[in-house]
This record gives C-alpha cells, sequence and structure tokens, in this order.
C-alpha cells in the first residue's frame, strides 16, 4: 500500500553523512542509527498495515501523540527489521497505557529501564531470545525492538538523559531489555495466559524496571531450596517493600529442579511472597524506612510486593548453569503496573 509521510525531510550527501546528521540532531542513543529513508519507512508502515497518522498511543503528561509514522521512523534507526514493527507497536501501546503510568518511570531520579518480554508464536518467528545469555546481547530482535521503544521515548516523548529523564543511575536495560519467555521447554502456564490472552495470541509485556539481579544455587535439590536462596536476596533489594512488582526469571536448571518438585507458579509466587518479608524493625535499623523503632516492631511484618501476584513467574534463560534472576519494578505501590499488549499483525 502507498503510504504519505508527513516527517521533514532532510537532504545529505551519503550515508555517513545521514548518521553524522543524526547525532548532530540528538536523535541517537550514543549508537550509530540506521537512517530513516521513506523507503525504510514506508516498509515498516506496511509491515504493521497501519496509516502513518494512526495514534498508536497518547502520552498524557507531555500530551504528546504517537503516531505510526514515528514508531516506523525510530523502528528504522534502531535497526529494526520490517517484521519486527508489530511488535514495537504493542510496547509503545503499553507505555502508553495509564496503568504503566509514562509521567513517573519516564522521569524519575529512580532510572526505571523498560523492560519488555514477548510470549506466544511470534516470539519463534522472529528468533527473540529466551535462553543462554539471556538479556545480552547477539540478537537482532532482542536489541533492536527494545531500542525502538527507547527511541520512541527520547524523540517522540522527549525523555532525553538530563533534561526529562532524571534519571540519577541508569542501567544498559535503557539501551534494550527484551527477552521472551521460553514456552517451550517450559513445565507452567505462559505469562500472557496467566494475564488473560490464549496461547495462540502473541503478546508484549511491559514493566518498567530495575537491572536484572542474578541468583545462585547449585546445591538443592529442591523448588524449596533453590527459592529459599533466591527469596533471601530478593527480601532486600529493591525499595525492600516499595516496589510494585517483581519479575523472576527460573532457567532451564532451577526450572527443571522446582518443576521436578511438583511446583507450579502459584505456589512459587506463594512462597517468594511469604519469604521475603521484612520486620519493620529491620527496615527502621537499616533506615530503609522513617521512624524510630517501636516495642514489637521486630514481629510486624511488611511484604516486598502488595500480593503474591504481584511477582510475575517466567521460564526464561540457559539450560546449564544454576542461575536465575529477579528483577526489582520501579516506583512505589501502585506508581507503575506492568501491562500487557496484543501483538497484531
Amino acid at each position: 500500500m502507498a503510504v504519505a509521510l508527513t516527517s521533514k525531510r532532510y537532504r545529505v550527501q551519503d550515508v555517513s553523512d545521514a548518521i553524522e546528521f543524526c547525532f548532530q540532531q540528538g536523535w541517537t542513543d550514543g549508537l550509530p542509527v540506521v537512517p530513516p529513508t521513506p523507503e525504510r519507512v514506508s516498509a515498516m508502515l506496511e509491515a504493521a498495515r497501519l496509516d502513518p497518522k494512526h495514534q498508536i498511543a497518547f502520552i498524557t503528561h507531555r500530551s504528546v501523540s504517537v503516531t505510526a509514522e514515528k514508531v516506523a521512523v525510530n523502528a528504522v534507526m534502531a535497526g529494526c527489521k520490517s517484521e519486527y514493527m508489530p511488535v514495537v507497536v504493542a510496547a509503545v501501546e503499553g507505555i502508553g497505557d495509564p496503568a504503566w503510568s509514562y509521567h513517573g518511570p519516564g522521569t524519575s531520579t529512580g532510572g526505571a529501564a523498560v523492560l519488555m518480554i514477548v510470549n506466544g508464536p511470534i516470539a519463534k518467528e522472529l528468533e527473540i531470545n529466551a535462553g543462554d545469555n539471556l538479556f545480552g546481547p547477539g540478537w537482532r530482535a532482542n536489541l533492536t525492538i527494545g531500542r525502538a521503544l527507547r527511541l520512541v521515548m527520547r524523540n517522540v516523548c522527549g525523555s532525553l538523559p538530563g533534561l526529562l529523564d532524571r534519571g540519577t543511575l541508569g542501567h544498559p536495560g535503557k539501551l534494550s531489555y527484551v527477552i521472551a519467555e521460553n514456552e517451550a521447554e517450559s513445565p507452567w502456564t505462559p505469562l500472557h495466559v496467566e494475564r488473560g490472552f490464549q496461547p495462540s495470541q502473541s503478546t508484549v509485556t511491559v514493566m518498567a524496571a530495575e537491572s536484572p539481579h542474578q541468583s545462585y544455587n547449585q546445591l538443592s535439590g529442591t523448588a524449596e531450596g533453590v527459592l529459599t536462596t533466591l527469596a533471601d536476596s530478593m527480601r532486600l533489594s529493591g525499595g525492600a517493600g516499595r516496589q510494585p512488582q517483581y519479575v523472576v526469571t527460573l532457567a532451564g536448571e532451577h526450572m527443571r529442579t522446582i518443576a521436578g518438585s511438583g511446583w507450579g507458579k502459584k505456589e512459587i509466587r506463594q512462597f517468594l511472597f511469604e519469604h521475603t518479608q521484612n520486620s519493620l524493625e529491620h527496615l527502621k535499623r537499616t533506615n530503609r524506612i522513617p521512624g524510630a523503632i517501636q516495642p514489637g516492631d521486630d514481629a510486624k511484618l511488611r511484604p516486598l510486593v502488595a500480593s503474591p501476584d504481584d511477582i510475575l513467574v517466567v521460564a526464561a534463560g540457559g539450560r546449564a548453569g544454576a542461575f536465575s534472576a529477579f528483577i526489582p519494578g520501579w516506583g512505589g505501590a501502585r506508581s507503575s503496573q506492568a501491562t500487557t499488549k496484543e501483538v497484531r499483525r
């Protein structure tokens, strides 16, 4: 289909000039970008079957309309293939959802990145990594899809470091932070099905998130043993009771050990919820919450999240190695919630 693009056009001498021009305009994340020619942008829009003027999201606090054309421009610059475009669109819809609450994670000194978890058939079709070197480099889909979302936040929504983005500390996930769930080997219900979708649907879950924290346990042959170690690491992470949600990624060895004990995601969530609580006495003594220690504070427990359902369990990571990870969400108790959007093609 022919599309009429309205973005401003610039003429340069050659490709290298175009790359340098993008740097000069402040459109990059510090890495070179692919020049967004009209042909490349049109191909992105055609892949998602979207009109350039179609509004993907409206960022209320910024009064910014994010159109399909602007998403396509940034997807090109990120290095996406055209078939990645529907996933990028779904992710933009996610950060535009009022439940995700863009203003907080987009501007806070807390330095949140956008974790994206892809589920459904499209993860395999696009070769989105769910296994070895999870969270690491080596897969074009993971790196460019996440980068496209961040470029949208930068170039369309205005989340530039030092200006609107006031993160005291960032982390590499602010370049790209994309994984898929290993549904093929998982013994458990996929994340998107738990969140109300059909197994045949493809989805993206987006969460404002800190960096991954690894947990190591090579000693235990039971679910309780593995999760006791994980809970002990989680207990004092993030805000120690201030985060709205956590993601727990269980890699191959730990996944098989836990499943071998007959535990499903419900039991995992419940165990972690119960074993990551801190006493008010401890939180006050370590200056995590204000106030003087009162009699009885040692017996008053504060959970890490509001409910077990606020722990999102994902089967992902390499088959070998006794490692898993947890990821604290950003912000206060209900400040930003993970959202899941269907990838429409």
